[in-house]
């Protein structure tokens, strides 16, 4: 299977909007999407890491659900215009410069 990029990947979700999606959904109903997603994940990870149990027919892969929440990001930040490489470059940077010693510090994080 070959890699994507991030860059790649919203490329992509564009090319499929513009082919088969007639339009992107507005950016509420993406974001309501995104919850929605987010709220498939949070179930199949329930069942699968905690005390609830699968039903019958029920998805359990993860990654798929993953994949879904991806799709949907990328479909908000190509709407709004985020180079979401740019966003998560400056993200991993802050996250050095602000938490280089935050968790390594932490007692709690001590086993």
């Amino acid at each position: 299977m070959k890699t994507i990029t991030i860059s790649q990947a919203q490329t992509m979700v564009d090319e499929w909007i513009h082919q088969y999606g007639v339009r992107y959904f507005s950016e509420l109903t993406n974001m309501a999407c995104l919850t929605e997603e987010v709220g498939e994940l949070a179930r199949v990870i329930a069942r699968k890491y905690g005390d609830q149990s699968f039903k019958a027919g029920e998805n359990t892969d993860l990654g798929e659900e993953m994949a879904d929440i991806l799709w949907v990001l990328l479909c908000l930040a190509n709407q709004t215009g985020v180079n979401l490489t740019e966003a998560f470059q400056k993200s991993i940077e802050k996250k050095i410069q602000r938490d280089h010693l935050r968790h390594i510090e932490n007692p709690k994080l001590k086993a």
